[in-house]
Parts: C-alpha cells; sequence; structure tokens
C-alpha cells in the first residue's frame, strides 16, 4: 500500500485525470485493453530453482532453496513451505531496505495462499521456480535405521517436486466505484484506482484464494466477473510456464548426456558384445 500511495504523490492532478478519462472509453495509457495482460517472459537460471519472469516493465526473480527440517506431528510425511519476499529500493524509491514493509507482507501472504502489478509477475516467478526445482533424494539407514540419509546429486540424481497444479494470481482494478474495471493494472493505475483485488484460480476454475484490498466493496456480480476472466487468463498463462519449463528441463537433459558420453558408449560397447 505505501508503494501505491508514494506513486500518487509523483502523479499529478492532470495525469490522474487522464488516466481515469481514458478508462471511460475503455483506453489504457500502455495501449492495451482492459481484459488485455501484459507480455509475460520467463527465463531461468543456470542454478535448479532460479527463475526470472517480466510482466511488462516488472520484474521479479524468484529462488527456490530447500534443508532438512523436522515435520509438523500432525503431518508426518509432508514438507513445509514458506514465503519470503524481499523488495530492492533499486526499483522504486518507496521500498525501503531491511524489515518488510505492509505491501511485502502482503505480497508473501497472497502467494502462499495461492500457491496487482507486482503480486502476478511474483506468482509466476514462484510457480516457475518451484517446477524446476530439484530436491535431493533421501532415504532412512544407520544402525537403528531411522538416520535421515541425504544422497548427494553425484551420487543418486535429485528429484523434482511433486506440483498437481498451478495456481494463478489475477489481478484486477477498479475504477469509477467499481463501474469500470481491468485486469493487471499499472503501476500508474494503481495510484489512481478506488480498489482492488487478487483471485487465484487453476486452469481447471478451481478458486484457491481471494484477497481484496482496500476500497468499497464489490458487487457479486463483478466477483464473478472477475473470476470468469480469471479462469481464461490462468489457462494461457499455465501452458506459458509449462512451455517454459519443458525447455528448461529438456537443456538440463542435454547437459547431462554431454556431462557422460564415456558411459554412455561403454554401455552400447557391452551390448553389442
Amino acid at each position: 500500500m505505501e508503494g501505491r500511495l508514494a506513486n500518487s504523490w509523483r502523479l499529478t492532478v492532470n495525469d490522474k485525470n487522464f488516466i481515469k478519462t481514458a478508462l471511460l472509453s475503455e483506453i489504457r495509457i500502455d495501449g492495451r485493453k482492459p481484459f488485455e495482460y501484459r507480455k509475460i517472459s520467463i527465463k531461468f537460471g543456470r542454478e535448479d530453482g532460479s527463475s526470472e519472469v517480466q510482466l511488462g516493465q516488472t520484474r521479479v526473480m524468484g529462488m527456490v532453496t530447500a534443508q532438512l527440517v523436522q515435520p509438523y506431528r500432525d503431518r508426518p510425511k509432508e514438507g513445509i513451505l514458506s514465503i519470503f519476499t524481499e523488495f530492492s529500493p533499486m526499483a522504486d524509491p518507496s521500498f525501503e531496505p531491511g524489515r518488510p514493509g505492509e505491501l511485502a507482507v502482503e505480497l508473501g501472504r497472497i502467494i502462499d495462499r495461492g500457491l496487482r502489478n507486482l503480486v502476478d509477475a511474483a506468482n509466476i516467478a514462484a510457480l516457475a521456480a518451484l517446477l524446476t526445482f530439484r530436491r535431493p533424494e533421501c532415504s532412512l539407514g544407520g544402525e537403528d535405521g531411522q538416520e535421515v540419509i541425504v544422497h548427494p546429486p553425484e551420487i543418486r540424481e535429485p528429484l523434482p517436486l511433486t506440483v498437481h497444479h498451478l495456481p494463478i494470481a489475477i489481478s484486477f482494478g477498479f475504477f469509477s466505484n467499481e463501474s469500470i474495471l481491468v485486469i493487471d493494472p499499472t503501476h500508474n493505475e494503481e495510484a489512481v484506482m478506488g480498489g482492488r483485488m487478487t483471485t487465484t484460480v487453476n486452469a481447471n476454475g478451481d478458486i484457491c484464494a481471494i484477497q481484496k484490498s482496500g476500497g468499497e466493496g464489490v458487487p457479486q456480480r463483478v466477483i464473478m466477473q472477475c473470476l470468469q476472466l480469471a479462469t481464461s487468463k490462468a489457462a494461457s498463462i499455465t501452458k506459458q510456464i509449462k512451455d517454459a519449463v519443458e525447455v528448461v528441463n529438456t537443456e538440463r537433459a542435454l547437459r547431462k548426456v554431454k556431462r557422460h558420453p564415456t558411459s554412455t558408449g561403454v554401455d552400447v560397447r557391452e551390448k553389442q558384445n
């Protein structure tokens, strides 16, 4: 919220009126239509579980790490997922280093529950990083058979995480008492909009989470409209994420083959003999 306030101070009255007047004619300052999403770019680092997503001019980096911890007693066979968010002061003057601000806390909660401009990009980055992450394989051993052994990647191939579906966060901005609705609002649009809502759905239309922050109440018919739009967008974004992950997995497999060309040749000759 503090990011929106800081940006609101930088906009002049004429800028705000121009944005609102243009929206009345279904024109947005970046040339998009009201229900048009910004262009998405998904890249990956060389390390497993690292991603970089660019949504328009918004750029988010995602990183997945893992460590061995004791599970909860009521869920002994499940792991623990924790979300941490950090805003760089280089991205915007309103972001301060150190203790997470209100916006960072809200962003972490939305991604945590489902997994605005920044929320959508961070959600995609988190999903892309999770889909390419590989955890070390573990087994039980030792004298009593209860010692947890973490096998290094040189001994056993790391394993991918089990991801059943992709919860996609889609943000909406409301203007003029919710009479004007836009999808994926820009930074400047956020500074003048009357309210926002983030819906998290998967490609099947299952509702994972809904976050309404500030502004006036939203009628039920508008919420249903947002859910329909979000489901359509979630299907296309899901496909784009999976296509990008498939490319990076193929590249990973090729690198693995190049690292072990000799052992492959020996196996072939043995079979021929």
